[in-house]
């Protein structure tokens, strides 16, 4: 528990003096009760001053701001990390209408999908063109990842560094290798890569040199009768539909010992990355605060509750006086 403004609570201390004061003259008038041997007073009476003080004592507590804190702590596989690359070239822009969701925005549905089937396996996101850049390192939980892959993930964000017709190139993936983008100890490591298929010749054979050990996963997304929209709404001329994008994933993947999935398969495709990060020891991840519970509220009932107590009582025998 904590206090937002721990220094409210002297705010009570100005109304406990005068009750001091009275504790105090209430010794004094016990003293000579007793020596002059009068009956005790009413303990309904002499317990009011207490209901006061803690009633004023309450409110100080209100004053001060308590607040419940709550943390969790998400545990997360210390042997196996995912990689989810998202092709941002020009065709991902693609969609069967101008207002229709477009084959990026249906791959970062899926990623954040995908991701959420292995929730104790750290995830990170890159982007790809010609180049693979990341956006995310591997890290636990949803939020950070889904953040990431709605806000940051663009078409061409950031542009390929050649210009050409075509700028996606499976090549690139070969960078992973020589990257950061693993923590050291991820021994068991996941590339998972979602696009349209439509690439730039590939050398297989130097990919899965570079990725050897890796596991990958391929998703596809496409259709055949979807154009790339101007900001206008009208179809660019230039874009043309390949449809020899599947076979290209397949050989793909199957040089890199993965397969590779068409999006309305997201199911197998989900089944699939499951047995990819198997199970694992994990262990317990940075603390995460949760939504603090304010409890002024509830203090303050109490104290309002306790000076009722303290008020009825003497309305009642004013009234009957």
């Amino acid at each position: 528990m904590e206090f937002l403004t721990p220094a409210g609570a002297l705010v009570a201390l100005a109304a406990l003096l005068p009750l001091g004061a009275v504790f105090v003259a209430r010794g004094r008038t016990e003293l000579v009760r007793q020596r002059l041997r009068l009956p005790a007073p009413d303990r309904s009476v002499a317990a009011r001053p207490l209901l006061a003080a803690a009633a004023i004592a309450l409110l100080g507590l209100a004053a001060a701001q308590p607040v419940l804190t709550r943390e969790s702590r998400t545990r997360s596989r210390s042997d196996v990390q995912a990689l989810f690359v998202l092709d941002v070239s020009r065709s991902m822009a693609a969609s069967r209408s101008a207002s229709a969701p477009t084959r990026l925005d249906r791959a970062a549905a899926a990623a954040i999908e995908l991701r959420d089937a292995i929730p104790d396996v750290p995830a990170g996101v890159l982007t790809l063109t010609d180049r693979v850049l990341p956006d995310l390192l591997p890290v636990s939980g949803r939020t950070g990842f889904a953040g990431v892959v709605d806000r940051a993930v663009r078409i061409e964000s950031p542009p390929p560094q050649q210009t050409a017709v075509r700028s996606t190139s499976y090549s690139a993936l070969s960078q992973i290798a020589s990257g950061n983008d693993f923590a050291p100890g991820a021994k068991r490591r996941i590339v998972v890569l979602l696009t349209d298929g439509e690439s730039k010749p590939v050398a297989t054979s130097t990919v899965a040199h570079a990725l050897s050990g890796y596991r990958f996963e391929a998703v596809r997304f496409w259709q055949g009768d979807e154009s790339v929209f101007a900001p206008d709404g009208t179809a660019e001329t230039a874009y043309r539909p390949d449809p020899s994008g599947g076979a290209v994933l397949d050989d793909l993947a199957s040089s890199l010992g993965g397969r590779s999935f068409e999006a309305s398969g997201l199911r197998p495709a989900t089944a699939y990355l499951r047995s990819l990060a198997g199970s694992g020891p994990t262990v317990a991840g940075a603390a995460t605060r949760l939504r603090p519970l304010p409890l002024a509220p509830y203090v303050a009932l109490l104290a309002l509750t306790l000076l009722l107590v303290f008020l009825v009582p003497r309305s009642v025998r004013l009234t009957r006086q």
